[in-house]
């Protein structure tokens, strides 16, 4: 069986694809600017040999497209603004590549952000084209990403965090609570709505589906407190939707508990959440594996 044609990324940014429906203008130009209205620029895309058929061959304006067709395209955004902190590298092999985050770096190209991420950044910096994040961690996050380097045994490492093998700590600011006795386990049931809202997780009734071992740690100046937390499920934005439902929403938290309008980042606040830890069992070779942030929160 033919292996489906993927063309490679463009100064980092992967490849997006789109596929023709019934109905749909017969040429190029006119369905690319119909499908995408606010983009005026793509017959100077066409002309820079930026859209590719399903076989990898360069289209021009008046290439048909019938329905089904699929096409591939790279994404132009406007210049991003750098994000001024640098990755730590913490371990790198064939298999692996740890590194600590900075806060405000996406790990993936996605939305606005294309070329100010972890993956890009990687890529350019160690040569590795295949790497792929193992798992998630939130833009306004910092602290442990563990990446794989080797497609060979990627999914082995993948079906660590599937099944829950691997341990994760973080740490965080937040208020003082004298009121509450810790530890404590949080356990909410957290959905993804739909509509303005969408980027909150929502707190609802029924039965749990994250939970999240909450420490104090003791105060960390006038009001605040420095917690531990320790995830036992892996929720979106679960840590932050948790701790503002309990009444300790995170310092600098821009979501949570109220979705504050897009402004620009400012880097002397940055959300005061730490992924500190990540512990596992190597599935290659059997050794343990721990991995730790060297960044301090406030």
């Amino acid at each position: 069986m033919k292996a489906e044609f993927r063309p490679g990324a463009r100064e980092g940014v992967p490849p997006s694809r789109v596929r023709v429906r019934p109905g749909e203008p017969a040429t190029l130009l006119a369905f690319l600017q119909a499908r995408f209205p606010h983009s005026g620029d793509w017959a100077e895309r066409l002309r820079a040999g930026e859209v590719l058929d399903a076989e990898g061959r360069r289209l021009t304006a008046a290439s048909p497209c019938p329905a089904g067709s699929l096409l591939w395209y790279w994404r132009r955004t406007p210049p991003e603004r750098r994000v001024p902190f640098e990755l730590t590298l913490l371990h790198r092999c064939e298999r692996l590549v740890v590194v600590d985050k900075p806060p405000f770096l996406s790990v993936t190209p996605g939305g606005r952000h294309l070329h100010e991420t972890v993956l890009v950044r990687l890529q350019q910096q160690l040569d590795l084209r295949d790497l792929s994040p193992l798992h998630r961690l939130d833009r306004d996050t910092a602290g442990v990403l563990a990446l794989s380097a080797d497609p060979a045994t990627r999914g082995r490492y993948q079906a660590l965090w599937r099944h829950r093998q691997v341990h994760k700590v973080y740490e965080a600011l937040a208020p003082l609570r004298e009121d509450l006795t810790f530890p404590l386990s949080a356990r909410h049931r957290l959905v993804e709505p739909r509509g303005e809202h969408f980027l909150q997780m929502q707190v609802v009734t029924g039965e749990p589906n994250a939970e999240t071992l909450v420490e104090c740690l003791g105060p960390a100046g006038p009001g605040l407190a420095h917690y531990r937390l320790t995830p036992r499920t892996g929720r979106k934005h679960q840590l932050r939707a948790q701790m503002a439902a309990i009444g300790l929403p995170l310092i600098n938290d821009r979501i949570y508990p109220r979705l504050e309008p897009l402004e620009p980042d400012d880097f002397t606040r940055p959300l005061q959440l730490l992924a500190r830890r990540l512990e596992f069992i190597d599935p290659i070779d059997g050794r343990m594996r721990c991995f730790e942030s060297m960044r301090r929160l406030g």
